[in-house]
């Protein structure tokens, strides 16, 4: 990035704000701007009345105002973020950046406003989290093969706020999921020479409830194929089909847990889905278990051979739709 800021050629005004036009692709219209105060603010410009949209959806930020305001021309509103610190400058620019790749696609300003709310729905928790870190190539695909199982999941067993609430893959629990006395471990295999599961602790195979199930996700690098996304565009998918506010606040801060932030270094790669296969963990299940180690051996990590599990596959549906 460079060291200039786009703030930093736009004069203080001595009334209202002076703005300057941002050069992007997007068919809603953006603007840089300073205040009266020489607050760094960016503007988006809405065509029609959201007084009643922006009240349910607002979100408040600490150190961010975040308002909708009147414009001088009729039936035209603005949603006006201002960062109140000069001295979060480079944390406000790295939002904006990331708002202005959000709201690309839209060709509404009804779904400008959604897209922008929700965005900042994310960094708020995000930045509560204070987990400010890339989230590595295998973290892309786990978290990437467990919101995939997520929108399985309230497609086909439950509502969208109980497979939010069941979502504990965030939480560091042994399992991704726990619903219904059922424990889900969702596992993605990633190439082509992929023939084995990696465990990560004597405890990932074990559970109190009823029913454990060990689901593998094959994925497959597929850029523009139809039903390919990156993990930003599978985020914002599920923010769409998710709809209620209390489930997409619960969703965000899980994200946010997870340490997952909308930047645009994961716009790619693309995944597909190429196999998703159900075990049933039970009996002589492969697995090494905290009370069968051997005395002294306090941690461990391993791979099942996926060969081995054969005996044990169920149907995806046993757990996605209960039969």
């Amino acid at each position: 990035m460079s060291d200039r800021l786009p703030w930093d050629d736009i004069g203080v005004p001595t009334r209202d704000y002076t703005v300057r036009k941002i050069a992007a692709a997007s068919s809603i219209p953006l603007f840089w701007g300073r205040d009266t105060l020489g607050r760094c603010l960016i503007i988006i410009e809405l065509e029609g009345d959201f007084a009643e949209d922006f009240r349910r959806g607002v979100v408040e930020f600490h150190g961010i105002n975040v308002d909708l305001r009147d414009s001088d021309a009729p039936q035209q509103q603005r949603l006006v973020l201002t960062l109140d610190r000069t001295v979060d400058q480079d944390l406000f620019f790295g939002l904006c950046q990331t708002l202005i790749n959000t709201l690309a696609p839209a060709t509404t300003s009804v779904q400008a406003l959604a897209m922008a709310l929700a965005h900042i729905r994310r960094w708020r928790a995000f930045l509560a989290a204070r987990k400010s870190r890339h989230l590595s190539d295998e973290e892309v695909r786990g978290l990437w093969a467990e919101l995939q199982y997520m929108r399985a999941l309230y497609a086909g067993r439950l509502t969208t706020a109980e497979t939010v609430d069941g979502w504990t893959g965030a939480d560091m629990r042994q399992q991704d999921f726990i619903f219904d006395n059922i424990a889900v471990e969702v596992k993605s295999l990633h190439g082509r020479d992929r023939n084995s599961v990696r465990i990560s602790s004597e405890d990932q195979l074990a559970t109190v409830v009823d029913d454990l199930f060990l689901v593998t996700h094959r994925l497959t690098v597929a850029a523009d194929t139809a039903g390919a996304v990156s993990l930003n565009a599978l985020v914002e998918l599920v923010e769409g089909e998710l709809g209620d506010a209390d489930v997409l606040e619960q969703f965000s801060q899980k994200l946010a847990d997870f340490g997952y932030l909308p930047i645009a270094a994961y716009d790619t790669p693309e995944f597909v889905v190429a196999d998703r296969q159900t075990y049933r963990v039970e009996g002589d299940f492969p697995r090494l278990v905290r009370a069968e180690l051997p005395s002294g051996i306090v941690r461990v990590s391993y791979e099942i051979e996926l060969e081995a599990m054969k005996d044990f596959q169920v149907s995806n549906d046993e757990v996605l739709k209960g039969d």
